[in-house]
């Protein structure tokens, strides 16, 4: 079945998201270099940092990434000697979560490389379309995430 409208590049929100996070995953592996982060390594180790000692649980709710996703991730920055898991004293079937020294050396390594990636990507829009391009963005994903609508007070 044709359809009338000929780019059916520019008129798929899903197609457009996938792709535009595609462009935005090329950019910074390019920009990351020798630290060798994947950006959801990159926001996990960050939300790690940005907390003390946080449970695998904690790390899916604070960046939004699954579980199964999650315990991958931490998997493999525990293998690269990147981050350290250990029980915790509470709950000895939880993992307390950190970034190792080499860890912290990788994360500041990666940073200038999220923020070039960030200026990159908004560098495409007028400067005062970027805040709201960004909200309009979180509005998506709190509205389409599984718990989003008890979050933003709906059932």
């Amino acid at each position: 079945m044709k359809h009338e409208n000929g780019d059916d590049r520019a008129s798929s929100a899903l197609h457009l998201l996938h792709r535009a996070g595609q462009c935005a995953d090329e950019m910074f592996a390019v920009s990351v270099g020798e630290a060798g982060l994947t950006p959801r390594q990159f926001a996990v180790m960050r939300a790690i940092a940005n907390s003390e000692e946080p449970s695998q649980t904690t790390l899916v709710e604070r960046t939004g990434i699954d579980r199964s996703t999650m315990a991958d991730i931490v998997r493999r920055l525990t293998s690269r000697g990147l981050v350290q898991r250990r029980r915790t004293r509470r709950d000895a079937r939880r993992y307390a979560v950190r970034l190792t020294d080499k860890g912290e050396s990788a994360l500041r390594l990666a940073e200038p490389a999220a923020r070039s990636t960030d200026e990159k990507i908004l560098a495409a829009l007028a400067p005062t379309q970027r805040d709201a391009f960004l909200r309009s963005l979180s509005r998506i994903v709190m509205a389409v995430e599984p718990d989003g609508a008890a979050r933003n007070g709906r059932s």
